[in-house]
C-alpha cells in the first residue's frame, strides 16, 4: 500500500477515535432532563405548555451557569396521549437518554403507566398535576395536589359557602376521577348526604355528546335542593361539556360547576361566555397578585414571545418541582437518583403565591388551596384562600383501607404504605 494512502488511513482512524472520544466528553459534559407529555391526542391541550414550560425552566437555569458546572439539556418525546406508549418513552429516556429526572405525565393514568418502569430503572419523576392519591413511591415526587388539597376543600367549600346538598361528581372515566370521586363520596356520606343526593356519571376521553348527560343533570337539579357538580372531566371533552351546559340554560347561579382539571390553558381560545361564574379550585391562579407571579408571567410571555399566552397551576408545580431538583442536586452534590430523593426531604422553595413549598418525607409538598370563579376574559377571580399552606397526604382519611396508613420516605420508617396500627410496611421499601 502506497505510504501517503496509509498515513491518510492512520490520520482518519484518529480523527474517528477522537470525534467518538469528543462524542463522549460531549454527552457527559451535560446533564440531562427527561419531558414527558403528549403534545398530540386528547390531552395535548393541556400538556404541550408543560413542555414549553419545562423548556423555559431549563434555558433559565443554564442562563443561570447551569447545575454542577455543567450545562442542562433537555429530551423532549412525545407519548401522544397513549397509557402504555408513556412507559416505553419513559424507559427509553432512563436507559438511552440517561437522563438525571424525568418531570412528565398528566392523567393518572399514564402516571400508573410509567410507575413500575421508574421503579424498575430507579428513575426520578416529577409529577405536576392534581391526583387521587393512595400512592408514594420512592421514585415520584408528586408536587400536584392531593385530594386533601383540593377535592376535600372544594366540596367544603360548596357545602358551607353555597349550602349545597344535591351532589353530581361527573369525571372522565380512568382511574383519577373514580378514586377522587369514591373519596368524596365516603366524605359526602360522612357528612350526613343521602346517597339519593349524589349522582356519580363517566365518560370515555374526547366525550363529546353530552346533550343526554347534562340533560340528566339538569332533572336532578330540579328537586328544589341546591345542586353542584363536582368535576373531573379531563382534557377536550370539557369544551363540550360547558357548551351544552349554556345550550340547556343552566346558568352557574342554578347549578355551578367545581372543576379540578380546568384552568386557564384550557379557557384560553374557547368562547368562555357559558362558563363565567362557575368554579374551579387548584394551588394557583394566574390573576393571584404577588412578586413572584408577575416575574414568572414575565419570563413565560418572554420565552413563549406572546403576551397573551397564560400560566396556570401545573405549570406552577412543574417550576416548585424543578427548582426543588435543583436545590436538592445542589445539596446532594450528585445527580444520582438516591442521593437526590434523600437531599429533597425537608426542602422548601418559594411558590408563585407569596408562600412556600416544602417537600415533606411523604413526597408530596405543601401547597395553598385556592378557588376562582370564571370571568368572562379567561381569569378567574379567586373567592376563597387557605389562610396557610397545606400538607399533602398521600393516603385518604375517608377510605376504610387507607385511614390508618401513611407515606415516610426517612429513617426509620422508609416506607411509602406504612401501617401505623400493624407497624408495617406492605409495599415498596427504601433502604
Amino acid at each position: 500500500m502506497d505510504n501517503s494512502v496509509l498515513h491518510k488511513l492512520k490520520l482518519w482512524g484518529t480523527a474517528l477515535v477522537l470525534g467518538a472520544t469528543l462524542q463522549v466528553v460531549h454527552a457527559e459534559d451535560t446533564i440531562k432532563v427527561g419531558i414527558l407529555h403528549s403534545l398530540s391526542g386528547t390531552m395535548a391541550i393541556s400538556e404541550t405548555t408543560l413542555k414549553d414550560t419545562m423548556l423555559m425552566l431549563i434555558d433559565e437555569q443554564n442562563k443561570k451557569g447551569g447545575l454542577l458546572g455543567k450545562k442542562l439539556e433537555a429530551v423532549v418525546v412525545d407519548p401522544a396521549s397513549n397509557w402504555p406508549l408513556f412507559a416505553e418513552k419513559a424507559r427509553e429516556l432512563i436507559q438511552k437518554d440517561k437522563v438525571a429526572a424525568i418531570f412528565g405525565c398528566w392523567t393518572s393514568v399514564s402516571r400508573k403507566s410509567v410507575l413500575p418502569v421508574i421503579e424498575e430503572l430507579n428513575g426520578l419523576l416529577f409529577y405536576p398535576v392534581q391526583y387521587e392519591g393512595e400512592e408514594s413511591s420512592k421514585n415520584v415526587f408528586y408536587t400536584g395536589a392531593a385530594p386533601n388539597q383540593q377535592a376535600i376543600p372544594a366540596v367544603d367549600y360548596l357545602m358551607k359557602d353555597l349550602k349545597v346538598k344535591r351532589w353530581v361528581l361527573a369525571g372522565t372515566d380512568y382511574v383519577y376521577p373514580r378514586t377522587t370521586n369514591k373519596i368524596l363520596e365516603a366524605y359526602l356520606k360522612a357528612k350526613g348526604v343521602k346517597p339519593d343526593d349524589i349522582m356519580i356519571n363517566y365518560t370515555p376521553f374526547g366525550h363529546s355528546d353530552w346533550q343526554s348527560i347534562v340533560a340528566d343533570i339538569k332533572k336532578f337539579g330540579s328537586a328544589g335542593k341546591k345542586t353542584a357538580v363536582v368535576s373531573t372531566i379531563n382534557g377536550d371533552a370539557n369544551v363540550p361539556f360547558y357548551k351544552e351546559l349554556g345550550n340547556q340554560g343552566i346558568a352557574a347561579s342554578d347549578i355551578p360547576v367545581m372543576a379540578f382539571s380546568v384552568g386557564e390553558e384550557e379557557l384560553s381560545g374557547i368562547d368562555t361566555k357559558p362558563l363565567v361564574g362557575h368554579l374551579a379550585a387548584w394551588n394557583y391562579f394566574m390573576s393571584v397578585k404577588s412578586p413572584a407571579n408577575t416575574a414568572f408571567i414575565k419570563q413565560w410571555h418572554d420565552y413563549i414571545k406572546n403576551p397573551k399566552r397564560v400560566t396556570n397551576d401545573p405549570m406552577e408545580a412543574h417550576y416548585i418541582g424543578f427548582n426543588l431538583w435543583v436545590k436538592a442536586v445542589e445539596k446532594a452534590k450528585s445527580t444520582d437518583t438516591d442521593a437526590v430523593a434523600k437531599a429533597i426531604l425537608g426542602l422548601e422553595v418559594p411558590n408563585l403565591t407569596g408562600g412556600t413549598a416544602k417537600m415533606l418525607n411523604n413526597h408530596h409538598i405543601t401547597k395553598p388551596v385556592l378557588i376562582g370563579e370564571i370571568q368572562a376574559n379567561g381569569q378567574f377571580d379567586v373567592v376563597f384562600k387557605t389562610k396557610k399552606e397545606v400538607e399533602g397526604d398521600a393516603w385518604s382519611d375517608f377510605l376504610p383501607g387507607s385511614k390508618d396508613i401513611i407515606a415516610d420516605w426517612s429513617a426509620p420508617i422508609n416506607c411509602g404504605n406504612y401501617n401505623t396500627k400493624t407497624k408495617k410496611c406492605s409495599g415498596q421499601v427504601y433502604k
